[in-house]
């Protein structure tokens, strides 16, 4: 019972988190504030009615156009709007640690607002091709709170240099990496935006699973990339978006990182 409780609860939570991010996006885009104002059609301006903005069903009753102009609805795609919440109730099935100590669900908190920023960052990436600061810096100001509560609740005046040298290294496999490849570049091959990405997820997972999401979005890269160069849909010199691959490299590692890598280490390679 407690279960499925928890269950609809981050049903509902993903739910709104989605539309949020919806809104999020899309004014940073055009250069507003989150905070300020209430939601509005894109093409008539018409402030949205609390019916308008109900997550998913809005979009699906309103056959994806505007109540009152009856233009396209394009700044709330219902994908995001409905993947939030399947993530979140798939972190939880899935979570690959304890939930029974305020720490455990401090850490699995955490997690989800890691999920809500990074589907934001996908999001946004995805269209714009640009992981934008008020979305990065936030992610990074979390990891970094969240490996300070981690230090002061499992090694209370512990050895401070080797955890600062566990982050450190989380910051070599993909922030290090594409840090390089950009001022090798000078930003023609990658984002500096990949390089701030990076900095969050080796915070966030530590330098084992930074590298396994580092593999993982190069093989989601190549997957999905390759067969677009075969086919003809994209050519050498096209723009393609790197974060998206990063974030779904993320979320595996976060997921399925620990048992991912003790299956590794038992091959004795």
């Amino acid at each position: 019972m407690l279960m499925i409780t928890i269950i609809v609860a981050l049903l509902l939570l993903g739910l709104c988190f989605g539309s949020f991010i919806n809104a999020w996006v899309w004014r940073i885009h055009q250069g507003k504030s989150i905070w300020k104002g209430r939601s509005e059609c894109v093409h008539c301006r018409h402030v949205l009615e609390p019916a308008d903005l109900v997550p998913v069903i809005s979009w699906f009753l309103l056959k994806g156009k505007c109540r009152y102009c009856k233009q396209p609805i394009k700044d709330s795609p219902p994908l995001v709007e409905a993947i939030v919440p399947i993530l979140f109730v798939a972190s939880y099935l899935l979570w690959p640690h304890t939930l029974i100590t305020w720490y455990d669900w401090f850490s699995f908190g955490m997690w989800l607002a890691y999920v809500v920023g990074v589907v934001a960052l996908f999001s946004y990436d995805l269209r714009w091709y640009i992981l934008p600061d008020k979305i990065v810096w936030p992610l990074i100001a979390l990891a970094i709170i969240d490996a300070v509560v981690q230090y002061f609740t499992w090694q209370p005046y512990g050895p401070a240099l080797e955890t600062v040298l566990f982050y450190v290294y989380g910051l070599l496999p993909i922030a290090g990496v594409y840090w390089f490849i950009y001022v090798f570049s000078k930003g023609k091959l990658v984002g500096f935006g990949d390089v701030k990405l990076g900095v969050f997820i080796g915070l966030a997972l530590g330098w084992q699973n930074a590298f396994l999401t580092f593999f993982a979005a190069n093989v989601f890269g190549t997957l999905v990339v390759l067969p677009l160069l075969l086919s003809g849909k994209l050519e050498r010199k096209s723009r393609v978006p790197f974060g998206p691959f990063l974030i779904a490299g993320f979320l595996l590692a976060g997921l399925f990182g620990d048992k991912i890598v003790s299956w590794y280490l038992s091959l004795g390679v």
